[in-house]
């Protein structure tokens, strides 16, 4: 082969072709400009439009507040601006070279969404450092107006038959075991996780909607809207499925324009909303309770809550109210509180003491409870000093409708080691203990503990004072626990002895020889119903608070107590004793059978 640089070589002269090397064979034929559409009026009319269709469309998915405090509005409009400025590329044909052309032309075509975009980034950073928490320390502190309290004048003391023993997750588990009660629901509806705590007619419940299955669930039941809602009374663990004439058609489980979040965006384009709450008014309407959130420092620090947008669950028809009607009990999320009272606790004395001296700075502790006082729910939470989490000392609460908040100086137990004092007592049994509540017995300020089971339920309860955590009494039930509690509260010192006897309101008693027995299980509980001689009316007991009513016979003396109440033909027992048992029934003896 001929590898030399002659003419007739294969690879021609210098070994490329034509002698050329690869890359410089000539100039690359030049880029055909891109021609522009229409004329500069009809460019501008298309990209508006553009930009205008893909800002409804996603004003309708996301929901923007058009508001300058909003974080989403930013974003909304930055987006629009990006659109807008494609779109003029697009439609102007590009004509630049390089980044400085690119540049150039952007400029050129985006003057007016180039220094919008510019001028919302200036408002931001500017509102971000206006609300910048070392220089407005005073400004948070200030969030959360903090009183002083006297706990034994300010919190009643609470019969045991009133204290609230459901958490949120027993009260699900008790949902969702009536929901499944219930054949015409079951397969259709599912229960909403959101368990609000209000006060319904004197009585602390928990109340949440039902929502669609799925979608296709929802094409199939809309018409008709979700049919009932569910009310579970926490003292007495009764669910109830409260089945309504006319559905609920506004609810978070719906979609499109009946969707609450939707619903509140088109009717309040301007105002931001904290999570709706589902409510109950004192004839059992049901409401959306939505908190409208405002930014106070800065543009966008210092959440706070002005007022709240109601609106009824059936018609959607809605009412922004300043002050919200007092049937109304919450407004005021218990997260918030909590971080407006660390707020106080941290910076009341300023930003520098928060990090150097640390005189007086406290923050609230990990968890937090409810409690009913006067017909309005009050968040509870223990506070604790910044140096040391190993004892609370005091506690806040703070009336969720008016965020009214008192700081109780009680020195104690942390509702940490009020759990495990109270597990540490029925160890043997491995229950979990719930987050206490808070109340007054006897004026003392008293942790009130559910003990539960490895499958959720409660078995027992637990008593534990505040300021002495080694006061710990259990019992089977509210009633045992209390009076174990008292009686520990003597032994201690605390009470007088007159004072550790249970006082039972408006219970009375009666004796006599059972006449009839029937029996029942209601909610996964077996329950008799006693009838005694002489008498029309039955007394339900349950298995569960006293077994004894299980081996009890027709003919047995007994003596029931019961609580008093209107007249009726069941009357709630609490307990029974056995006084007598019937006379044993003569045997056949052998002999006696082959005479006969």
């Amino acid at each position: 082969m001929d590898f030399s640089n002659g003419a007739g070589s294969p690879f021609g002269v210098n070994g490329f072709p034509n002698g050329v090397p690869f890359g410089q064979q000539g100039n690359p034929s030049p880029r055909k400009p891109r021609k522009p559409i229409g004329n500069a009026v009809t460019r501008t009319l298309i990209n508006l439009g553009v930009t205008l269709a893909v800002g409804l469309v996603w004003f309708y998915l996301e929901l923007p507040a058009l508001n300058l405090h909003s974080e989403d509005f930013y974003l909304f409009v930055l987006g629009l601006c990006a659109v807008y400025c494609v779109c003029a590329v697009i439609t102007s044909g590009f004509q630049g070279e390089g980044i400085r052309g690119y540049f150039t032309f952007l400029r050129k075509q985006c003057t007016i969404p180039f220094f919008l975009a510019i001028a919302l980034i200036i408002i931001a950073l500017v509102g971000s450092v206006a609300g910048w928490v070392p220089l407005r320390a005073n400004a948070y502190a200030k969030l959360l107006d903090v009183q002083a309290g006297d706990f034994a004048q300010d919190i009643e003391e609470i019969s045991y038959d009133q204290i609230p023993m459901l958490d949120a997750a027993s009260a699900s588990q008790l949902g969702s075991r009536k929901l499944g009660e219930l054949s015409d629901m079951v397969s259709q509806f599912e229960i909403l996780p959101t368990y609000s705590q209000i006060n319904y007619q004197n009585r602390p419940v928990r109340v949440t909607s039902l929502r669609y299955g799925d979608l296709v669930k929802w094409f199939t039941n809309r018409s008709n809207g979700l049919p009932a809602y569910l009310v579970i009374d926490m003292v007495t663990q009764d669910a109830e499925v409260v089945r309504l004439d006319e559905g609920m058609k506004y609810t978070t489980a719906e979609h499109f324009s009946r969707n609450l979040y939707r619903l509140l965006r088109f009717q309040y384009p301007t105002m931001m909303f904290a999570d709706p709450v589902f409510e109950i008014d004192d004839d059992g309407t049901p409401y959306w309770v939505c908190p409208r959130m405002v930014k106070t420092i800065g543009l966008f620090g210092g959440t706070d809550i002005h007022g709240a947008v109601l609106v009824n669950a059936v018609t959607g028809e809605s009412s922004y109210y300043e002050e919200v009607p007092s049937w109304v009990d919450r407004v005021y999320s218990a997260d918030l509180i909590i971080e407006q009272y660390d707020y106080y606790g941290r910076y009341h004395n300023g930003f520098l003491n928060s990090i150097f001296g640390q005189r007086d700075v406290t923050l609230t502790t990990e968890g937090y409870n409810y409690i009913a006082i006067d017909d309005d729910v009050y968040m509870y939470t223990g506070v604790t000093s910044v140096t040391s989490d190993q004892s609370n000392i005091g506690f806040i609460l703070c009336n969720q409708r008016t965020k009214e908040t008192r700081f109780y100086s009680v020195a104690g137990a942390t509702e940490t080691s009020a759990q495990a004092s109270a597990q540490s007592q029925v160890q043997q049994m491995r229950y979990n203990a719930t987050f206490p509540l808070l109340l007054n017995i006897a004026d003392q300020p008293t942790y009130f503990i559910s003990l539960k089971g490895d499958d959720g339920l409660v078995k027992m309860y637990a008593m534990v004072n505040v300021q002495q955590y080694s006061i710990v009494s259990t019992g089977a039930t509210v009633a045992e626990c209390e009076q174990n509690y008292r009686t520990a509260l003597a032994h201690n010192g605390l009470i007088r002895e007159d004072e550790a006897e249970l006082v039972i309101p408006d219970r009375d008693a009666m004796e006599g020889v059972i006449a009839e027995i029937r029996t029942a299980v209601m909610d996964g509980d077996s329950y008799y119903f006693l009838r005694m001689e002489g008498e029309s009316v039955f007394v339900s007991v349950n298995a569960a608070d006293n077994p004894l009513v299980v081996i009890l016979n027709v003919g047995d003396t007994v003596r029931l107590s019961y609580d008093v109440g209107d007249s009726a033909s069941i009357l709630n027992g609490a307990s029974v004793e056995l006084l007598q048992s019937a006379p044993a029934l003569p045997t056949a003896t052998p002999e006696s059978g082959a005479a006969a």
